[in-house]
């Protein structure tokens, strides 16, 4: 007698029955991770989501002016108090949040992808090519992100626009430049000459065997530019150069609450912890994700 065939697997019940698992292995698996990578995480996942709460909620206006209630300690209903023209500080700490990650991962992401596109094919051309490359990406580190903010703010005017291209100005060379090195070592491996001798191009060789080596690498690099991209930021709208008014910015708030420093420190104290809350949490996070992702990392750390 012929036996019944089984049951198909991955039903749907069997689906719902290992979402659990699966959590209690990524929870796992996040308390085996280094004590950095799960600090700047939790970091990371606070900022992250402040900025979107701040999207649908936040306690007051923030760009809401009460003079009768300016300079507020804090307490209730102002849980951080308010700044000199009665604003609510918690509330444009949150907003601030929301804009320095919006300003931060545009920067970050539009600056990765030219700036990788541009190493992978400085990597793989001719000799002449690619020094021409990079010197071109050499200038551009050796210019100024700041003066390129300025002249910007300039040309166009002080904006989040201004921040975002500055960035991206600042950022694509240095990621031409990193790219290039490990690329370069990519495309020595003899599995890519056997990728040319079967006749594989120069594109395809870049995606499929170049892009994936060295993606770890340009993972934890994004982790420390976004940082960096929090920090120009702030710098930038403390020069008055980045978000304008009344769009609530980290850098504004240190620079307007500067003056009062004697009478209302927490002004002052509330948006540098901020920034270097955020800032500490993606460069603890890249270098988690270098020893996640490079086990030889981990191996040097220990035998140091």
């Amino acid at each position: 007698m012929t036996p019944l065939p089984s049951e198909p697997t991955g039903t749907l019940a069997e689906t719902v029955d290992s979402v659990p698992s699966r959590l209690k292995m990524a929870v796992h698996g996040f308390r085996q991770a280094p004590i950095a990578f799960r600090f700047g995480g939790i970091l990371v996942i606070a900022f992250i989501a402040v900025a979107f709460t701040s999207i649908w909620w936040t306690p007051h206006d923030p760009i809401a002016i009460a003079v009768e209630k300016r300079l507020a300690p804090p307490g209730w209903p102002h849980l951080l108090g308010t700044d000199a023209l009665g604003r609510d500080v918690l509330s444009q700490l949150m907003e601030g949040a929301r804009n320095s990650l919006l300003i931060g991962g545009l920067a970050t992401i539009a600056a990765m992808v030219p700036g990788v596109a541009v190493g992978l094919l400085a990597a793989s051309a001719a000799r002449n090519k690619r020094l021409l490359l990079s010197r071109a990406a050499d200038v551009g580190v050796a210019l100024p992100g700041i003066l390129i903010a300025l002249v910007l703010a300039t040309a166009i005017g002080p904006s989040n626009l201004t921040s975002v291209l500055a960035i991206i100005a600042w950022f694509t060379p240095v990621v031409v430049r990193l790219t290039i090195g490990p690329a370069r070592q990519v495309l020595a491996l003899p599995f890519v000459e056997a990728a040319r001798a079967y006749g594989r191009g120069r594109s395809f060789i870049a995606l499929r065997h170049v892009l994936p080596n060295i993606g770890p690498l340009l993972i934890v690099q994004a982790s420390a530019m976004f940082a960096a991209a929090i920090l120009i930021e702030a710098a930038l709208s403390y020069l008055g150069v980045g978000a304008p008014r009344p769009t609530p910015s980290w850098g504004r708030m240190l620079n307007e609450s500067q003056s009062l420093i004697e009478i209302a420190p927490t002004l002052v104290a509330f948006p540098g912890l901020a920034i270097m809350g955020a800032v500490l949490g993606f460069n603890l996070l890249g270098d988690g994700l270098r020893v996640l992702l490079d086990p030889r990392q981990e191996a040097h750390t220990v035998a140091v």
